[in-house]
């Protein structure tokens, strides 16, 4: 519970109306869309303005209150779970397009903004903003500066991280910072820009920023190769870039996707099939038709059993939407469905996916695996019951083994969900010792008293949640209790407090 002093200063920033501590408002804003995750903070924000972030900041500064910044909170990486208690500060209200520069081919945003109508905005001007997480209908720009949100055009125009040239953020401290800005280039200093993107809300609240908008393709087309077998996909991936060919999508689902795809969607998937690629180009028309050309000719010679070309623009866009629809088709199965992202290279797809089954036959778990072979971002996903505490320890235990697989075979344990609480206990497999002594050190460097985000990125935090009826432990729980983690039978199962650990 906040100190009254505390809460009236916060009252006073931002008004009552726009300062919550009923039990309402704390159970709304005590979990995001990351299944079995959840603790209540002490208080939620909502402020309109970056002088409202930076007074808010410095009275939990003064106060030594934690704050968990929220865009939507449609994040898979407990990226928003306020562990601490504490503040969440939801940024929704600073949702202004403040300029789209068409001299510039920037853009000009607060963080609250909805992707969506983002893209929609700049789309209007004959400009374009590649990053598409299939989150954007609900997802906040904000979000995906803070954890480096990717999507389905990743392999051919990058990431987040590679759009966003600006920004204007507040420190633990409350003071402003403005880093980089309208600029191609710019080396004065470290490059703080970069710095907090993908930073997941540890080392700064970003309040504004500035993107780099490019050209809006003229043509788009879309196709589907089908294939009997995994390897046959694989090397049709490899074989496209390797013949530079750079498709605008280039996606992969198995056939257990395939099926509970096209039972959600009904658009003609191929339910037999053992894997298909869903390929996308765009640019000038003449560009798109040839490309699509030679991505078919590579496809039959490695194996396709069939190519289909969408013939219009709209039966192309129905493929990509049912692909966009992986996670909801899937979540229709069972109670419980956790999506992961590990990352492999291109050159490994069809290795990782049949790892992948291998190791949910081992525990005799659900897990279906689609997502962008063309970057090697692969999601597999488990459909359970969060109420079945064994099958739930036997799902942990394939997912460690599917990061440990993913690392030996050169990838990652996140290639664009974050590292947040979920996969603090495996970072260190991927950046080892040192790496975590350079991040822990940066983190002090901004936030000395620990405020910003606290238990996330680190597998090491004070305080555990703790809910009715968990006397279950298994392995994987107990490196995540390390990491500051329990979690509920339920997601919406009553906590009971936090204690000291």
């Amino acid at each position: 519970m906040l100190e009254q002093s505390a809460r009236e200063q916060l009252q006073a920033i931002v008004g009552p109306r726009w300062f919550k501590d009923d039990n309402e408002s704390l159970v709304s804003y005590s979990y995001d869309a990351t299944p079995l995750y959840q603790s209540l903070p002490d208080g939620v924000i909502f402020p309109s303005t970056t002088a409202e972030v930076s007074a808010a900041m410095k009275v939990c500064a003064q106060h030594k209150i934690p704050v968990i910044a929220r865009g939507a909170g449609s994040n898979l990486c407990g990226g928003v779970v306020p562990i601490q208690g504490g503040l969440v500060m939801v940024m929704t209200r600073m949702n202004r397009l403040i300029e789209i520069d068409q001299d510039n081919l920037t853009a000009t945003f607060q963080t609250g903004l909805n992707t969506k109508q983002f893209h929609t905005a700049v789309e209007a001007t004959g400009l374009f903003y590649p990053p598409d997480p299939s989150s954007m209908i609900i997802c906040t720009m904000g979000g995906n500066i803070a954890l480096g949100a990717g999507g389905l055009r990743g392999l051919k125009y990058g990431t987040t991280k590679d759009y966003v040239i600006g920004l204007e953020a507040v420190l633990a401290n409350g003071d402003i910072l403005r880093t980089g800005g309208k600029l191609v280039k710019d080396v004065a200093g470290y490059d703080l820009t970069r710095l907090l993107v993908g930073s997941g809300g540890t080392l700064a609240i970003i309040t504004e920023a500035t993107v780099k908008l490019v050209p809006k393709p003229v043509f788009r087309r879309s196709m589907v190769a089908i294939y009997s077998d995994l390897s046959s996909a694989a090397r049709s991936v490899s074989q496209i870039v390797a013949n530079r060919i750079t498709p605008c999508t280039l996606e992969f689902m198995d056939r257990a996707t395939i099926r509970v795809v096209e039972d959600f969607a009904r658009i003609g998937l191929p339910v037999d099939a053992e894997a298909i690629l869903a390929i996308e180009q765009d640019g000038d028309e003449s560009l798109v038709e040839r490309d699509l050309l030679l991505i078919e000719t590579i496809c039959r010679q490695e194996g396709a059993i069939e190519v289909k070309v969408a013939s219009t623009a709209e039966e192309g866009a129905k493929v990509m939407e049912a692909r966009r629809s992986a996670l909801a088709a899937l979540s229709r199965l069972r109670p419980t469905t956790i999506l992961e992202d590990a990352t492999v290279p291109r050159s490994k797809i069809a290795e990782m996916v049949l790892e992948v089954q291998r190791i949910a036959e081992k525990y005799n778990v659900q897990i279906c695996t689609f997502g962008h072979a063309g970057d090697g971002n692969l999601h597999p996903t488990a459909m359970t019951d969060a109420r079945d505490k064994e099958e739930i320890h036997r799902v942990e235990k394939a997912f460690e083994e599917i990061f440990e697989a993913a690392i030996r075979m050169g990838g990652t344990i996140t290639g664009e969900h974050g590292v947040g609480m979920v996969k603090a206990p495996y970072l260190e497999w991927k950046v080892g010792a040192s790496g975590i002594d350079i991040m822990k050190r940066l983190k002090e460097a901004f936030d000395p008293d620990q405020l910003l985000n606290p238990g996330k990125l680190f597998a090491e935090t004070r305080k555990r949640i703790v809910y009715k009826d968990s006397s279950h432990e298994s392995e994987p729980d107990r490196a995540k209790q390390e990491a500051g983690i329990e979690k509920p039978e339920d997601p919406s199962m009553e906590l009971s407090g936090q204690e000291e650990v």
